[in-house]
C-alpha cells in the first residue's frame, strides 16, 4: 500500500487510512459505497494518485486489520446488543433508521411511516464517532419530529431498554449517548 501513499504527505495518508478504517468498521457501508467515498477522497486530497490503484489497497488494509482484531471479540458484541434494542423498538412501533446521511433523510422515513410511535436514528458520522471514540449518539423523536425531553416516558423506556441490554446510556443535550465498543463484523 505504501507505493500509492508515498506520493502524498503523511497527514493525507493517515486521513485516507482513517476514512477507510471507519467506513469498513461501520459495518453498514457496502463495498460500492466504501469505494465511492474513498475514490472521492483520493481525488480531492491526493489528486496525483490513481484512485483505482489506491482505493482497493486502502479497503484491503482496513478489512485485514478488522478481521485480525475481530478474532478476539466476544460472540455477542455491543453493536449486536444495539441491534437487539433497535429491533425491539421497531416492534413497539418506533421507526428505526440506521446509518442515515442526516436528520432530513430520517424525517422523510418517519413521515412516510403508517402510525409511527416515534423515531430513533443515527447517522453515518455518528457511527464513525463510535468507531473511534466508543460513544454513539442516538436521536429520539416523537412522531411530530419533536425531540424527547428528560422525564418523558418514551425517553425513559428507551434508556431502560438500552440499559437492560447492557448498554450504558444517558440523555444529554437532546440526544442519547450510548457507551459501547464498536465491534461490528463486516463482510465485504
Amino acid at each position: 500500500m505504501t507505493d500509492g501513499l508515498l506520493s502524498v504527505d503523511e497527514r493525507t495518508a493517515r486521513e485516507l487510512r482513517g476514512l477507510a478504517r471507519v467506513l469498513v468498521r461501520s459495518g453498514y457501508a457496502d463495498h460500492a459505497a466504501i469505494t465511492a467515498a474513498l475514490t472521492e477522497a483520493v481525488r480531492e486530497d491526493a489528486p496525483s494518485v490513481d484512485p483505482t490503484a489506491l482505493v482497493p489497497l486502502l479497503i484491503g488494509e482496513a478489512v485485514m486489520d478488522l478481521n485480525e482484531e475481530a478474532r478476539d471479540w466476544p460472540a455477542t458484541t455491543d453493536p449486536d446488543r444495539l441491534d437487539a434494542v433497535l429491533a425491539e423498538l421497531g416492534r413497539l412501533g418506533l421507526v428505526v433508521v440506521r446509518y442515515t446521511t442526516d436528520h432530513h433523510a430520517a424525517r422523510q422515513v418517519l413521515e412516510a411511516a403508517d402510525d409511527p410511535q416515534g423515531l430513533v436514528f443515527f447517522t453515518d458520522t455518528d457511527v464513525w464517532h463510535a468507531v473511534d471514540f466508543g460513544m454513539l449518539e442516538l436521536k429520539l423523536w416523537h412522531p411530530d419530529t419533536a425531540n424527547v425531553a428528560p422525564g418523558e416516558p418514551l425517553l425513559e423506556d428507551v434508556l431502560a431498554l438500552l440499559n437492560e441490554h447492557g448498554l450504558a446510556a444517558v440523555y444529554d443535550e437532546g440526544r442519547i449517548e450510548v457507551t459501547l465498543d464498536w465491534q461490528r463484523r463486516a463482510t465485504l
